[in-house]
């Protein structure tokens, strides 16, 4: 059965550098199984199109740029910012209706958001939280990847962090404790907020090297967890102090901020927009390429254990499985999900593209 998607929701298209002022830049997208093309209009706007042109159902993302509008390459049907067909060539006259599905865009952190659902609940104010690479109190290092994965296994992967001692020694953990630390859950409209301490904990593979022998850390992971799925954390590091509950007694060490985008393509695959970065005040030369290199590193770990998974259960779809205290956070966040799509599918009622109104 194909997945269904939360239609009003914001979806992160990508990284706004990679839609830019250039000729060839028409970036193609697949959100939530709908294909989605994006190009930046030269007052510096962004527009979000279904790409299928509604004459042969032709990619819009093969297109042309003109002003601010695009230009359908195939028989070269011309389209406005707003979706409406302009030109036919070498007929005088356009049907009535003759238009291609437009999506509400909006720039926040960085990140480009699509809305995918009923234009008129697109609230900018249900975007969520983030640290983008422009904000000049912290050095953010962005990357990205696909990922041939379901989107709920990722959402079940970053509401969990005890697997971080076992899929990744030499990256972001190594430490048996994370498999036994407890989590504080909130539950919110449109997700879940988790908090936990990490106490003298040794630190992660990728910077072990910078500490003494033995070194000990307080880490706090303070995560802000949104439908569809992201996953916005502020990770503080500290020397491992006496505290027991609460802050942590020792220094801080270092204090960042890791924001991530996950985006369902489609049932099999999503895209993955990523970045990690610490402050201006715990920054030392080297530190944020290290931990944005170290996250590429990760999530190619997380990308070969997902994967493998994905096809598993694909594969064996009606397989109970074992529930054990460390799913409480999945549970939770799917939970939240479901009811979301539980409503909509007994209120919304969602455009049609113009194929369907073709049709």
């Amino acid at each position: 059965m194909a997945e269904i998607f939360l239609q009003n929701a914001w979806y992160c298209a990508g990284w706004d550098y990679e839609i830019h002022q250039g000729r060839k830049a028409i970036v193609a997208r697949k959100i939530a199984g709908e294909r989605v093309v994006l190009y930046r209009k030269p007052d510096g706007g962004v527009i979000a199109f279904e790409d299928r042109c509604p004459h042969r159902q032709a990619a819009l993302s093969h297109g042309r740029k003109e002003g601010d509008g695009l230009r359908c390459m195939y028989h070269g049907l011309k389209f406005n910012s707003a979706g409406v067909c302009e030109e036919i060539p070498g007929q005088t006259t356009i049907p009535a209706g003759t238009c291609v599905r437009a999506f509400p865009v909006v720039e926040k952190d960085n990140w480009v958001w699509v809305w995918m659902g009923d234009p008129a609940k697109a609230d900018p104010g249900l975007i969520c939280f983030a640290v983008g690479p422009d904000d000049p109190n912290w050095n953010i290092r962005t990357s990205q990847m696909h990922v041939e994965t379901n989107y709920r296994r990722e959402i079940e992967n970053l509401a969990d962090l005890s697997h971080i001692a076992w899929v990744h020694p030499q990256t972001v953990g190594g430490d048996r404790k994370y498999s036994e630390m407890k989590s504080h859950y909130e539950i919110t409209p449109r997700g879940l907020n988790t908090r936990c301490w990490v106490r003298s904990v040794a630190p992660t593979g990728a910077v072990a090297h910078l500490f003494p022998e033995g070194a000990k850390l307080d880490i706090c992971l303070d995560i802000q967890h949104t439908v569809p799925c992201n996953w916005i954390m502020r990770f503080r590091a500290f020397t491992a102090g006496t505290a027991t509950v609460g802050e942590s007694s020792g220094q801080m060490v270092v204090d960042t901020w890791t924001c991530q985008a996950v985006t369902p393509c489609d049932d099999d695959s999503v895209d993955y927009y990523y970045s990690w970065g610490a402050s201006k005040e715990t920054e030392f030369p080297g530190l944020s390429d290290l931990l944005g290199s170290t996250l590429d590193e990760a999530f190619e770990e997380d990308r070969i254990m997902l994967e493998a998974q994905h096809q598993r259960r694909k594969e064996r779809p009606d397989l109970k499985l074992l529930n054990i205290a460390n799913d409480a956070g999945p549970v939770k966040m799917l939970w939240v999900l479901d009811k979301l799509l539980e409503e909509e599918r007994a209120t919304a009622s969602l455009p049609m593209s113009a194929h369907e109104r073709q049709a």
